[in-house]
């Protein structure tokens, strides 16, 4: 019987690893839908959802949004709302990200195999002690060495279920440690270290009816033109310090790297000329910045961002918030850059 739990506990492990390689493959974040057509597939190799994944994946074809909420339509899932405008997205930290919360997964469900593995091995430990205990005290001769025996085997099971709940402890606070470590991560820029886009979706959908919100949206000047003069690991350099400039001079409001060059700052408690404000100060800080090429000791030059402000009006979609904000940012880079329009 240990065999087989061990063995089912292999198995279910080896399912999880294959399903945080499929999301990491797909580009996928692991939310409940991805993961649920992945589980359907890849737990039934042999059935047609398989059949059909592996047709339109052949030859390392990534599934398209279209695709993916038909196959979770068979899958059972409602599809997901549509997001918010296609944006640059950090690909490594997204995989990275996913894949950890894969493994963490698996080892939630290796921990539940555990759990039942001492269920079953413990389920008839108190009809056994109240037998072993009625057979001490029955009436008839009892040598000695009968009760040691007995009282041997009661001592013995106790024991063994101690162990097997310290070793359900144990695991039970590696978890917690794991699924906090897989959440932060999940949450988190990668590159620059600032919460990311699922961080903000998070602050976004838990933001008050009665609270006043801005959205300020940020993109860097001619970054490519950077990239293609310095290199990328230059570009990683601006990004890094645009980010810790942006946390200075936010503090206080959510600042996250949305994808690529650009940035959001969810700014609470101020009305729109205060948030523009605000904008603009780590704008004009970001501008008085001068980097250099460490490689080559060349100046970077004048790093600068535009920036659109608006605020949240009540019942108003995320989609409906960054557009009006994107309207605004590309206006300020049409109108010569390095400044902040809000509206």
């Amino acid at each position: 019987m240990f065999e087989g739990l061990r063995r089912a506990r292999r198995d279910r492990g080896d399912l999880f690893d294959r399903i945080g390689r499929f999301l990491d493959a797909q580009g996928l974040p692991p939310d409940p839908a991805n993961y649920a057509l992945a589980h359907a597939a890849l737990s039934d190799p042999d059935g047609p959802l398989a059949a059909a994944v592996a047709n339109l994946t052949d030859g390392g074809v990534r599934l398209s949004r279209r695709e993916l909420e038909e196959l979770g339509g068979v899958v059972g899932p409602a599809p997901r709302a549509p997001a918010a405008p296609p944006r640059a997205a950090d690909d490594g930290a997204t995989r990275e990200a996913a894949a950890l919360v894969a493994r963490t997964q698996a080892q939630v469900d290796g921990f539940a195999t555990l759990i039942d593995a001492i269920r079953v091995e413990t389920s008839g430990f108190g009809r056994d002690l109240a037998e072993s205990t009625a057979a001490i005290a029955a009436p008839g001769e009892r040598t000695r060495s009968d009760i040691a025996r007995i009282a041997s085997a009661m001592v013995a099971r106790v024991r063994d279920a101690e162990q097997r709940l310290a070793t359900a402890t144990r695991e039970t606070a590696g978890l917690r440690e794991k699924l906090a470590e897989a959440r932060d991560t999940a949450r988190r820029d990668a590159l620059t270290g600032l919460p990311n886009r699922l961080a903000f979706d998070e602050a976004f959908a838990a933001c008050g009816a009665a609270d006043r919100h801005a959205l300020a949206i940020l993109d860097i000047d001619h970054f490519k033109g950077l990239n293609d003069r310095h290199g990328h690991a230059v570009g990683d350099r601006v990004l890094r310090a645009l980010a810790q400039t942006l946390a200075a001079e936010c503090d206080g409001h959510l600042v996250v790297r949305y994808g690529g060059e650009e940035f959001a700052v969810l700014v609470t408690g101020l009305d729109l000329d205060a948030a523009a404000a605000l904008i603009d100060r780590a704008r004009a800080a970001v501008s008085s910045r001068r980097l250099r090429n460490r490689d080559t000791d060349t100046p970077v030059g004048q790093i600068s961002f535009s920036a659109g402000v608006t605020l949240m009006r009540p019942g108003e979609t995320k989609a409906d918030l960054f557009e009006r904000a994107d309207r605004l940012l590309y206006q300020a880079k049409a109108d010569g850059r390095d400044r902040v329009l809000a509206g």
